[in-house]
């Protein structure tokens, strides 16, 4: 089946909604109702102008629901990237619901979020596989990994259309800085000296040679995010909890104004 055409090319913003769904199973777990709604707040975040709306449907479904998935694919104008683990049952709601790409990341149950990339080189021939059957239903596939040479490599051999870079090492390593910084401009200045920025640079730049689209995630947020733009090649962030934060404070709209305002110093 011939894949759905992503866009021509702009900066794109992804808002992951798993949190809305987190505070929602606070209160109403396993009842099939309650609030406040991830898909309500999908359309807030499209209205607000995001290019598409991140949902992890995980195993243990401990925030994002199958009935938000199905509502999501039929409510959303915008694309729904479907993060999902490399195991047969999510694999199988993926073709039924044909969202119009696959984000493959690695899950542990006891991990609060998802702390880090798969490790493709070990299971290259099951995420082979797993591409090929989405390719086949039209569903572009990525691949969320750590900027690593050889994980890098092994993407590009299994036909993934993507990869995500995983940012946390880097988000990591900007707080740890700037905690120690009072000065904002001096904040913004020393992570051009960070070891996880040249890693996420020398990463995009082979995945780009590879003939891979970038895109990147986890623990951006308005503070590191600057830093980040040193990266060449970045199709899309797919951001959620520091939105759904801000959001507490501003709002939704505002939050998702916000940050597709800081991606405007973007340049490639």
């Amino acid at each position: 089946m011939k894949l759905r055409p992503i866009e021509s090319f702009m900066f794109k913003l992804g808002v992951n909604i798993d949190h809305i769904a987190t505070i929602r199973e606070a209160r109403y777990c396993g009842r099939g109702f309650g609030e406040p709604s991830p898909v309500e707040a999908a359309r807030i975040c499209e209205a607000a102008g995001a290019h598409g709306i991140t949902a992890h449907l995980r195993e243990d479904r401990r925030h994002i629901q199958d009935r938000d998935i199905l509502e999501l694919r039929e409510k959303i104008g915008t694309r729904l990237n479907l993060e999902m683990a490399n195991a047969p049952e999510i694999i199988a709601n993926a073709l039924k619901l044909r969202p119009a790409i696959v984000c493959i990341v690695p899950e542990n149950r006891m991990e609060v979020t998802t702390e880090g990339g798969l490790d493709v080189v070990s299971a290259e021939k099951s995420l082979t596989e797993t591409r090929r059957k989405m390719n086949d239903a039209g569903i572009e596939v990525s691949l969320f990994i750590a900027p690593d040479e050889k994980q890098i490599e092994a993407a590009a051999r299994t036909g993934s259309q993507f990869i995500e870079l995983h940012t946390g090492q880097f988000a990591e390593e900007f707080q740890a800085v700037s905690s120690r910084c009072d000065d904002w401009t001096a904040q913004r200045a020393i992570p051009a000296e960070s070891k996880e920025l040249h890693r996420l640079i020398s990463g995009a730049k082979q995945a780009h040679a590879l003939g891979l689209k970038v895109n990147a995630g986890h623990g951006l947020n308005y503070e590191n995010l600057p830093a980040l733009f040193r990266v060449p090649h970045l199709v899309e962030l797919n951001i959620g909890h520091s939105i759904v934060s801000r959001a507490v404070f501003v709002g939704l709209e505002k939050a998702v104004h916000e940050m597709l305002a800081l991606m405007k110093d973007y340049r490639g």
